[in-house]
């Protein structure tokens, strides 16, 4: 089984995030995809906690290591369709890649965003829930 995996769950596996688990169990067996922009978006996230004085710079440094040894299929997005999906329901872009993706290969989506699995659900995409 394929899944779109949020760039929210690749942090939360690598920096020990309370969900860690959850997603472990959830992604056992399963192939994960995401569109092409994940290498940016985990970059853009990580420094932007250490700006935040979230992450310490190292720790950043070996959190992006560590995103790179997660199994990811990446894919082309339809910027077009993205967007259209954006201007929609009111949320980033950037969410809106994950989520056409998700829609155009009739997959799963996998995200610890709240607001993301709500447009998911009203888009007919099907979400995976993360036990605890």
């Amino acid at each position: 089984m394929n899944i779109i995996a949020d760039t929210n769950i690749f942090l939360a596996v690598v920096l020990n995030g309370p969900a860690k688990a959850g997603i472990v169990k959830a992604t056992a067996g399963v192939s994960i995809v995401a569109p092409e922009i994940l290498p940016y978006e985990i970059g853009n996230a990580l420094s932007a906690m250490v700006k935040r004085r979230a992450l310490q710079i190292t720790n950043a440094l070996a959190a992006e290591k560590a995103t790179k040894r997660i199994a990811a299929r990446l894919i082309p997005v339809n910027i077009s369709a993205a967007l259209q999906i954006a201007l929609d329901h009111d949320i980033y872009a950037y969410d809106a890649y994950f989520l056409q993706c998700a829609q155009r290969l009739n997959i799963p989506l996998l995200t610890l965003d709240k607001r993301m699995k709500q447009v998911a659900q009203t888009c007919g995409i099907p979400t995976i829930e993360i036990e605890p």
